[in-house]
């Protein structure tokens, strides 16, 4: 599908005050949604699941990255325990202002993100919110039937109700070095009885949407939606990474993603519900290099950079949430803001940000989105550090480059060493990196992190011994 069949499937784009898409209001009437909107001058926009009815609010809060008590999360503060207040008051002004979706896993925040999120929701009617949850049976051990029946139950209790929304397979498609991917599907879903349990626990009404999250191999991908076109397994909803930079481009960012274009299109010819994560591609597409951000001040001076992204994700047809993992108030604010009401990307900003993600898949960036999957590292390696701080430098301009001979390149050189040395301590940096390959196999994105965290290190190193 090219990008003008992609923007049929947006809906009418035309002139700035044409409309070209509706959603529904807070009480479940059909709204049109005009191009000349004020961001945040008006109601959160919704999307109807047509496999529930569900008016699901277009803005999903991701709670993979909670705040803690000692400031910022447990990227920050590995052992600080959740800020529960902090927790309650963003899920009261998420809720005060029409988001409905709670996105939430067993793996979060060191196992305890589905505590704060359930006692957060819990102090609110049940009625007025869904709770989406995984299945996150990664480890061996949750593998069996018991064990994985286990964690559900789990889930219910720490999230503290009888039914889930929207339940999810968590990260269909990936593989260990002993299991391909295949394999590692079967070991966790198939082999165990568990898929077949949670449809019974859907007739039972414990789960109410049954669907999944894919990361990887795009022939499991493939298989599941065919298992679909067959009866074999009816999807309700299935989860995946869109931005403007994946929509082309993520197979070239990495070669195990697939493209986004493709992963929508063969959701929405099914006239399946897509969940969208990543929209922001883990903060990249909010601290873009300094002659990008220029070029979008000089369309739009007052609109952050980060709300294009949610305006791209949130504007295709089928597109029922978009998920942000707020951390701060600010940023929920701001995204609240986005979404009440969405102003669609027209044609033309279609094309615009097209360009723009041809100029930044050029930089050479690591594309982690800072999920922390591959953590804790057995040899105490900060890893999403390692590479924040190395692709901040590449998109903001302030790697070493020109002459050696030039002052510019010196002092550039001594900024980044010490910013290094400085966000990073000296234990937990590149240099530390054995390649046991033990944080490769649970990365969503695939990278080849011993390679990665080898090719920084030397970097680093050659820029020492000038």
């Amino acid at each position: 599908m090219d990008r003008r069949e992609f923007l049929k499937h947006m809906g009418s784009a035309a002139v700035a005050t044409s409309v070209v898409l509706s959603a529904c209001d807070s009480n479940g009437n059909e709204t049109p949604i005009a191009k000349n909107v004020i961001d945040g001058q008006g109601e959160m926009t919704y999307r109807t699941n047509p496999n529930s009815g569900d008016k699901v609010s277009l803005l999903g809060y991701g709670m993979m990255r909670l705040p803690v008590e000692e400031g910022g999360t447990l990227r920050d503060h590995p052992d600080s325990p959740i800020d529960q207040e902090l927790v309650n008051q963003e899920i009261d002004y998420a809720l005060e202002h029409g988001m409905n979706y709670f996105d939430t896993s067993p793996a979060y925040c060191k196992g305890m993100s589905e505590r704060a999120t359930g006692i957060a929701l819990a102090r609110h009617p049940r009625d007025t919110y869904y709770i989406a949850t995984k299945l996150s049976n990664f480890s061996p051990s949750t593998w069996s039937t018991e064990a994985s029946k286990t964690m559900f139950e789990n889930s219910l209790k720490e999230l503290q109700t009888d039914h889930i929304d929207y339940l999810l397979l968590h990260s269909i498609g990936g593989e260990t070095k002993e299991l391909n991917s295949h394999e590692l599907f079967n070991a966790r879903f198939i082999d165990n009885g568990i898929l077949d349990w949670l449809v019974d626990q859907k007739a039972a009404g414990r789960i109410r949407n049954l669907g999944f999250s894919y990361h990887g191999d795009v022939n499991i991908f493939d298989m599941l939606l065919q298992w679909h076109d067959e009866g074999k397994y009816h999807w309700d909803f299935v989860q995946i990474e869109l931005n403007y930079l994946d929509w082309n481009y993520a197979d070239e960012l990495n070669d195990r993603n697939t493209d986004a274009r493709y992963l929508y299109d063969e959701l929405h010819r099914r006239g399946i519900p897509a969940v969208i994560m990543e929209p922001l591609l883990g903060g990249r597409l909010a601290s873009l290099p300094d002659h990008i951000v220029k070029q979008m001040q000089e369309r739009e001076p007052e609109t952050p950079v980060a709300r294009w992204a949610f305006r791209f994700a949130g504007t295709p047809e089928g597109i029922l949430t978009v998920l942000s993992g707020m951390t701060y108030m600010e940023h929920l604010v701001q995204n609240v803001a986005t979404y009440s009401p969405l102003r669609p990307i027209s044609e033309e900003e279609d094309a615009f940000l097209m360009k723009i993600a041809e100029e930044i898949v050029e930089l050479p960036t690591v594309p982690c989105t800072a999920c922390n999957y591959c953590m804790p590292c057995p040899y105490g390696l900060n890893i999403p550090a390692i590479f924040s701080y190395y692709n901040k430098s590449v998109t903001d301009g302030s790697m070493p480059t020109g002459s050696h001979d030039a002052k510019a390149y010196w002092e550039a050189r001594k900024r980044f060493l010490i910013g290094y040395d400085r966000t990073i301590p000296a234990l937990r940096q590149a240099s530390h990196c054995i390649g046991c390959s033990q944080c490769k196999e649970h990365c969503p994105q695939n990278i080849d992190i011993p390679a990665e965290l080898h090719r920084i290190d030397d970097y680093v190193e050659q820029l020492k011994q000038l």
